[in-house]
């Protein structure tokens, strides 16, 4: 399916400026076509408000996440564990909490690291931007003598849980939201993980559609009619 989008204004440039708001792109990132000129009026919608409607076609669409091609194998993930377990079996130590347990798994592709222990929350900080951040410098540790990336997962007292509750029932809102007033609504930006979630969520769903937008770490969803 071609990801486009119809928007309306007074003016023809009332109206690519509000579509390039609501897709959050620049002019170049998009085809336009103009459905219904200024100047083409007829006597009888003399009297109608105007309206011009334009269709965008964003370039080089972005579809939902793609999954990795390259496949990590199950030495690496041997090499991945314990360059992980090195790291924090040291940097543990030096952190104020004490007693802090983590368990590392493997779920396909992605290698999890789970950690628990009380009154952690600063390592999770607002929305999970430091876990988040000790995320990706768990992947760099883990790629350690590895010719291609592993990626981490970080959950610290089941936050990740919490957070995909929250996601979902996000998604869940503001796909009504645009049903009812069929407008785009365009996310914060999010890691791949999160956008996956909403992607997820609502892949099947009748009446929207999600696409990502931007480049990271700016990169956001979109979630449009159909």
């Amino acid at each position: 399916m071609e990801d486009v989008h119809i928007f309306e204004g007074k003016t023809t440039t009332e109206a690519i400026e509000k579509g390039l708001k609501e897709l959050n792109v620049s002019k170049e990132n998009v085809e336009i076509k103009v459905l219904e000129e200024e100047n083409k009026r007829s006597f009888f919608s003399i009297l109608t408000p105007r309206v011009v409607r334009v269709e965008m076609k964003l370039r080089n669409r972005p579809v939902r996440e793609e999954k990795s091609k390259i496949e990590i194998s199950e030495l690496d993930f041997d090499k991945a564990k314990v360059n992980i377990q090195n790291f924090l079996n040291e940097w543990l130590q030096n952190l104020p909490t004490q007693g802090i347990n983590y368990k590392l798994s493997i779920e396909g592709q992605y290698l999890l690291v789970d950690m628990d222990a009380e009154d952690l929350n600063y390592l999770i900080g607002y929305r999970g931007d430091v876990l988040n951040n000790l995320q990706d410098i768990l992947s760099a540790v883990a790629s350690r003598g590895i010719e291609h990336k592993v990626k981490v997962i970080l959950n610290i007292c089941g936050y990740k849980e919490k957070r995909k509750k929250d996601l979902e029932d996000l998604a869940e809102k503001l796909s009504k939201t645009v049903i009812r007033t069929r407008k785009n609504i365009t996310l914060e930006p999010m890691t791949a993980y999160e956008r996956k979630i909403i992607h997820s969520k609502l892949q099947n769903n009748s009446k929207v559609v999600t696409t990502s937008v931007g480049e990271e770490p700016y990169r956001k969803i979109v979630i449009s009619l159909k």
